[in-house]
C-alpha cells in the first residue's frame, strides 16, 4: 500500500471512530511504530539525512506498543519512506496530523527548582545546576545501565559530559539522551 493510501485510510478510520474533524490540510505527519528500537533507528537515519523531525508521544487514540512516535513534514514523505524502506523499517501507521485531537504530545517535562533545572524525557530525568551547567543528578529508568550512566555524567558540565547515547544502548540511555539534548537547548553555554 502506498504512503498516501495509508494516510487516507488512517484518516478515514479516525473519521469512522469520530476522532477526526476536517480542519484544513496539515503539513505534519506522524510515524507510529510497534517497537522503541524502530523509533531509535528511524530517528537516527532521518536526522542524518537532514530531515526536520521530532520524537513525540503518540496521541492516545493511536498508541500501540511503543510510547514514541516521529513527527515529520509531509512534504518530505517520499524521502522519509525511501530512507526507512532502504533500512527495512516499516511504521505500523502513518498519519496526517490534521486536528488538535491528533496532536502529538511532548515527551519532555521540565521542572525549575530555582538554582536547578530538571528535564524528564520518557522515564529518565537529568538535573543540572543553572549556575554552571553541572549535572547534579540522573534518575529513573530501571535499566541496568542507569547507575553506569549516572557515574559517568554526574559532576560534569553539559559541555564536558559525554553524550548519554554513546554510553548506553538501552531505552533508558536513549531517553536520557533526549533529556540531555533538551537541557542543552534550554541552558545554552
Amino acid at each position: 500500500m502506498s504512503f498516501f493510501s495509508r494516510i487516507l485510510g488512517n484518516v478515514q478510520r479516525l473519521k469512522d471512530l469520530g476522532l477526526h474533524e476536517e480542519k484544513g490540510p496539515s503539513d505534519r505527519g506522524l510515524l507510529i511504530f510497534e517497537h522503541t528500537s524502530e523509533v531509535i533507528r528511524a530517528e537516527s537515519l532521518l536526522k542524518a539525512s537532514g530531515l526536520d523531525i521530532k520524537v513525540k508521544g503518540p496521541p492516545p487514540e493511536v498508541r500501540t506498543g511503543c510510547d514514541l512516535a516521529i513527527e515529520f513534514p509531509l512534504v518530505s514523505s517520499l524521502k522519509v519512506f525511501q530512507i526507512l524502506s532502504e533500512a527495512s523499517i516499516e511504521p505500523s501507521q502513518v498519519l496526517a496530523v490534521q486536528d488538535l485531537l491528533l496532536e502529538p504530545v511532548s515527551i519532555y517535562q521540565v521542572k525549575d527548582f530555582g538554582d536547578y533545572l530538571m528535564v524528564r524525557a520518557a522515564n529518565m530525568k537529568i538535573t543540572v545546576s543553572k549556575n554552571d551547567r553541572t549535572i547534579v543528578n540522573i534518575s529513573g529508568g530501571g535499566c541496568p545501565d542507569v547507575p553506569y550512566l549516572a557515574e559517568r555524567l554526574v559532576g560534569r558540565t553539559l559541555n564536558e559530559a559525554p553524550q548519554p547515547r554513546s554510553l548506553g544502548q538501552t531505552l533508558c540511555g536513549y531517553a536520557l539522551q533526549l533529556a540531555y539534548e533538551e537541557l542543552k537547548r534550554r541552558c545554552p553555554g
